[in-house]
């Protein structure tokens, strides 16, 4: 054993030794011995003994418990490692030379040995193919490296993670990502406190052979790191096929949903990455481990330049970007630093004629790495330099943005009247009416294309004649114009020659500014492709430049969609939609005369069950089976019942009513009926009724021969059938209505103000489509619902980042109401989708504002979060920026409708039940669902369901724990009120107490100051709170929904359909939760009768002991307080009440035990 061990420290001494094979290895004094022990521990023990070379494991282990074979192959390995021209030599003293590097510790002891190393080691290099290093001269070294740089390299940029799983013990967590490629393995910078991380880091590895990449698979795992046991737990793993990998530019981001690693793990949320394979990319490697865990890095923001060389000494693997580029970072750094140093610095106003960004004023600071990687958009996220992904708290808030308006206030013109809650978007408007003269013969279709650079619009296909007319209109946005001229040809169909062509060159084109008149188009003569303009014919085409304020932008072609199929450019288009007038149809259904009942051959006599049913449209109603009366015979029933219905204007559906006759179990024969129309129906605007009318019923609906027989008697129906005006018909819930005027118009009141709305655009969309089966996308557009006036702004094609700037007016008559703003992704933009019926628009998010919570005259810029509940949790789909408005033109009127009656008068003098109210709302939805879905292009049914919020009435146990809580939030005050009393009566501050006792009395003595001290108080109250009053309008809170501390399961029933469609286990289980849930709140009620019924008991006799103990009480307590006077009782019982502790016993009250004695009815229930 000491032979070993001499052998290992001479070895290590020989290493580590200038002279490297100068040294005496069986003779060493005690310094050599101390210097070659302290080598040798620092070689063993930096590096984990399970990552370390196998060889070392076997210079390390016991020489007797090996084999011959072993030992020889061992000693011929000692023997390779001591030849300097070997390859083990080289990668042994590399792996000293770097574990003796990353040794803090020992750095400053070890300084000496290092310099005769170092020039040894710059000339060693690792071979992926050979899986060694090679000894080679610097020379060589130089053209390895230039080759090893001109291989393609696997490129992994993790941008993102969302939605993690808190696995921190404190609701959060502090990830890192994982990726292992082919035995290589590289980790992210660690976002500390961060359930939404951003990263945008790239990770880069080798590829041995770029064929066999298809067959690859890249593993992504994401960890929680746990820094006070060093340790970490696993958050989500996703593996990625190689053949989803693409070429450098052609990426996108990719969103993977995190999977588990066992049965029994507890993931959630989703990944954003970047894959693509690239040889621009120069990876500089040096010595490391095979297996080390590697954490890769690029120069980020906020850091500064040692920091990075400190991590290029200890990563073994740093991604070199080119010079140019560092140095446009290292800039882009320091103008950070300088506005963040000054956080109250205005901001750069851009230039003339540019699109303004938005800019984030509050919620956001310089963004920085940790780590030294670039942070930046995800996907054209960033707004303003900023980037929109807040961490933690600030993820789900509210943010104040400062966007230019009405062009900035250096840019005020004409349209900042009209559309000053808008950024101004400059477009350039071709408008293409009509040819002549086009040198065509032999018939066929004409078609007019314009041409901006890459960009191309065709109007539609016309047959050719003397004159064709398109009356067309392009508009190509400013920011994506390429060329400095537009160019006009006139086509025959799908030919690739033009008969005819103008241009214009773009700086002489005028600008037109609204309200100004259109620009009044002119005929232009076009030259034929030899260049000749006597045979080209002339075209009618008028160019300017405008904005989207100018009348055409709504119907014209833009530039942007130039992708969409021709059948999808209708759905693209910004409209505006209004909902059909909705009438209440009262239908009463008195009683009828003469009614034959079926089954005339029918040999017993029998009491026919006889019952009504109406329709109308859609709508069907059935009235109660009329019962037997003594004084009316059963062929004249009578009902009295009442049906409402809801009809729109136009007045298109007929009312049906049926008297059928119930002859059999599913069996229902009809005796009679009558189809009226609604337009012939009396309206009303009052509670007075109309005159009930007697209608004949049709008994002959057989053939049109039984119609003629005219019977001596005809049967007969009685009916009151009106169309009450005075009602307002709720097509959404109370809460969140938009309007609450009566159907009638002449019942309607001057608006009291107008609400304007710009909606300026949305950063951070998550994708929800792919299109072309492997790009990630979105096509958003956005929805707004005040009143009846619905406006849906166009599509923005392909983004993340949609820009509308697109403004809207609604005229305001009751201030408490709310607007609702939707978003959605257009799922009829695809080919494929557009001719599937079934194609439903997926839902992104939702924003309400109330507009009682606005000032009035004051524009609201705000940031809104586009939240999502999924089966998964709650998510975060992207931001909305709103600019609101909300201005008053009397504010005595304003005032005054605050004491007005929310809902007009008939609903309080004929009020209709709760079950009639969701019944006619149900209807009310799906009457205005199929008007909007028939306009063009159609406002789909799944769009008015999320607007109108159609699913509010369903059940979820989240829903009830928060409203729960908000109950005991309400109740909270009342609480604390009664703990300040008792901590009153406990004396805990006998200062206080006495101070108490003393306004006690003094209200006691002049009880005339209670009332008006409490409204003092409290008017005081609202003043001093004014300072504190929100200043932003409210949005989703999604810790009082209770979003974020929902169970899986929950959510899972709050999804699921109705009736259910679960496996019979899950409904079990949900019924069983239900059923304790149930229990606790039977219990809760019985106790609140318990307590009712004892307060019954005191006179009921029931116990006659305890009735004639408080009868006799009573008696004496009437003369008692007919001798004292009220304000002394009163005195006396508060005294009472509020003694001392060391004067009062433990034991509860006499009366409270007197009362808990009673008897209830709880001794009757089975």
């Amino acid at each position: 054993m000491s032979q070993i061990n001499t052998k290992r420290l001479s070895l290590c001494s020989e290493m580590l030794s200038p002279t490297r094979n100068k040294v005496n290895k069986y003779h060493l004094d005690a310094q050599q011995w101390d210097f070659a022990k302290e080598a040798e521990a620092i070689c063993a023990g930096v590096v984990d003994t399970v990552k370390a070379n196998k060889k070392e494991q076997l210079w390390l282990s016991n020489s007797r418990q090996r084999s011959e074979e072993e030992k020889k192959g061992d000693r011929r390995e000692r023997i390779a490692i001591r030849d300097p021209h070997s390859w083990g030599y080289a990668y042994y003293m590399g792996q000293c030379y770097t574990r003796l590097r990353n040794s803090e510790e020992t750095r400053s002891d070890i300084r000496k040995t290092q310099e005769p190393i170092r020039p040894f080691f710059e000339e060693t290099i690792f071979t992926p193919n050979l899986g060694l290093r090679d000894y080679r001269s610097k020379k060589e070294l130089n053209q390895h490296s230039t080759t090893m740089t001109s291989k393609e390299k696997l490129v992994v940029e993790v941008v993102a993670a969302h939605n993690l799983m808190p696995k921190d013990g404190e609701g959060s967590s502090s990830p890192f990502v994982e990726v292992e490629f082919e035995n290589q393995r590289l980790r992210t910078q660690v976002k500390y406190k961060d359930l939404n991380p951003i990263w945008n880091e790239k990770l880069v590895f080798h590829i041995k052979d770029v064929a066999d990449l298809p067959y690859r698979t890249i593993e992504v795992n994401v960890f929680n790191e746990r820094r006070s046991s060093n340790s970490r737990s696993f958050l989500g793993k996703v593996r990625v096929s190689g053949s989803s990998i693409a070429k450098q530019g052609e990426e996108e981001v990719q969103l993977h949903t995190l999977e588990k690693r066992s049965l029994f793990s507890h993931i959630r949320g989703e990944i954003s990455l970047k894959l693509y394979v690239s040889t621009r990319v120069e990876v500089k490697e040096v010595a490391g481990f095979d297996n080390e865990e590697v954490v890769s890095g690029t120069p980020g923001a906020g850091n500064s330049l040692k920091k990075n060389k400190k991590m290029q000494q200890q990563h073994p693997v740093i991604l070199q970007q080119p010079q140019h580029l560092t140095q446009e970072v290292i800039n882009n750094n320091k103008q950070a630093q300088q506005q963040g140093q000054n956080h109250n610095a205005k901001p750069v106003e851009p230039k003339p004629g540019e699109i303004k960004p938005v800019i984030i004023t509050t919620g956001l600071g310089p963004v920085s790495g940790s780590g030294g990687g670039i942070i930046g958009p995800v996907g054209g996220v960033g707004v303003g330099g900023a980037s929109l992904y807040s961490n933690g708290s600030n993820e789900f808030s509210l943010k104040e943005t400062s966007p230019h308006l009405g062009g900035g206030p250096l840019n005020k013109d004409k349209t900042s009247s009209t559309y000053d809650l808008v950024e101004q978007m400059q477009y350039l408007y071709v408008r293409v009416v009509k040819a002549k003269d086009t040198a065509f013969f032999g018939g066929g279709e004409l078609v007019a294309e314009v041409k901006l650079g890459n960009y191309r619009g065709v109007t539609k296909r016309v047959i050719s004649s003397s004159n064709v007319e398109w009356d067309q209109v392009f508009a190509f946005s400013k920011d994506c114009i390429q060329s400095s001229m537009v160019e006009i040809f006139v086509k025959q169909g799908n030919r690739d020659d033009f008969l005819g062509r103008v241009w214009f060159d773009l700086n002489e084109v005028p600008r037109r500014v609204p309200p100004d008149s259109q620009l009044a188009p002119q005929w232009y003569r076009m030259e034929d492709k030899k260049g000749d303009k006597s045979k080209g014919g002339e075209i009618m085409v008028s160019i300017w430049f405008g904005t989207q304020a100018d009348e055409a932008f709504a119907e014209a072609w833009h530039s942007k969609a130039a992708n969409v199929h021709f059948d999808g450019l209708c759905s693209i288009k910004s409209k505006v939609y209004l909902s059909p007038k909705l009438w209440y149809l009262r239908v009463s259904v008195i009683e009828a005369q003469d009614i034959v009942p079926g089954e005339k051959g029918s040999g017993m006599m029998r009491f026919p069950e006889l019952f009504v049913k109406v329709q109308v449209g859609n709508q069907i109603l059935r009235t109660k089976i009329a019962g037997p009366n003594p004084n009316r015979s059963m062929t004249n029933p009578y009902w009295n019942e009442e049906l409402m219905f809801v009809v729109a204007e136009p007045f298109e559906d007929y009312l049906l009513i049926s008297v059928e006759d119930r002859v059999g179990p599913g069996r229902e024969e009809a005796v009679g009926r009558v189809l009226l129309p609604v337009t012939a129906i009396e309206r009303r605007h009052d509670e007075k009724q109309v005159v009930s009318r007697w209608f004949n019923l049709d008994n002959h609906f057989g053939s049109a021969v039984d119609s003629k027989l005219m019977t001596r008697f005809g049967s007969k129906i009685h009916l009151r059938l009106s169309l009450d005006g005075g009602y307002h018909v709720l097509d959404e819930t109370t809460m969140y209505s938009s309007d609450v005027r009566p159907t009638a118009k002449q019942l309607w009141k001057p608006h009291l103000g107008v609400l304007e709305m710009g909606i300026l655009g949305a950063t951070a969309l998550m994708p929800t489509k792919l299109k072309e089966g492997k790009r990630e996308s979105t096509d958003a557009y956005c929805v707004a619902k005040y009143g009846q006036k619905w406006v849906r702004t166009r599509t923005v094609v392909d983004s993340f980042s949609p820009k509308w700037n697109e403004q809207y007016t609604w005229e305001v008559f009751d201030p408490c109401t709310v607007i609702t703003v939707g978003v959605f992704d257009n799922c009829r933009i695809d080919k494929n989708a557009f001719n599937n019926a079934g194609a439903r628009d997926p839902r992104i998010g939702k924003v309400r504002i109330r507009l009682s919570t606005l000032e009035s005259d004051r524009v609201y810029t705000h940031s809104y979060p586009l939240l999502m509940l999924h089966t998964t949790g709650i998510k975060k789909m992207g931001e909305l920026h709103l600019a609101v408005r909300f201005s008053c033109a009397n504010m005595a009127n304003m005032l005054h409708m605050y004491t007005v009656p929310l809902l007009p008068k008939m609903h309080y003098v004929q009020p209709l039940s709760v079950n009639q109210l969701d019944a006619l709302r149900y209807q009310a939805m799906n009457v205005v669902a199929s008007r909007l879905s028939r306009a063009e292009p159609p406002l789909g049914r799944e769009v008015v369901e999320y607007m109108l919020d159609h699913d509010s009435h369903m059940w979820s146990m989240r829903r009830s724990k928060a409203n729960f809580a908000r109950l005991i939030s309400v109740l909270s005050a009342l609480v604390a009120m009664g703990r300040w009393v008792e901590s009153m009566r406990n004396w805990h501050k006998p200062v206080y107490s006495t101070l108490f006792v003393l306004v006690f009395l003094l209200l006691v003595a002049m009880p005339e100051l209670i009332i008006p001290s409490l409204l003092l108080y409290m008017a005081f109250m609202g003043l001093w709170r004014y300072r504190s009053r929100p200043r932003h309008p409210p949005h989703m809170d999604t810790r009082l929904s209770h979003a974020e501390s929902v169970y899986p399961d929950e959510l899972d029933e709050e999804f699921d359909s109705f009736p259910t469609s679960r496996s019979a286990e899950t409904v079990r289980m949900r019924y069983d939760r239900l059923r304790s849930v149930a229990g606790r709140i039977q219990t809760v009620v019985g106790d609140m009768a318990t307590q009712g019924e004892r307060f019954q008991a005191l006179l009921s006799w029931r116990d006659p002991r305890a009735t004639f103990l408080f009868v006799v009480m009573c008696l004496f307590a009437a003369v008692g307080f007919y001798a004292v006077p009220i304000r002394v009782v009163v005195a006396l019982w508060g005294l009472y009440m509020l003694r001392p502790p060391r004067f009062r016993n433990k034991l509860p009250p006499r009366a409270l035990s007197f009362f808990r004695r009673l008897p209830t009815k709880a001794d009757s229930l089975l």
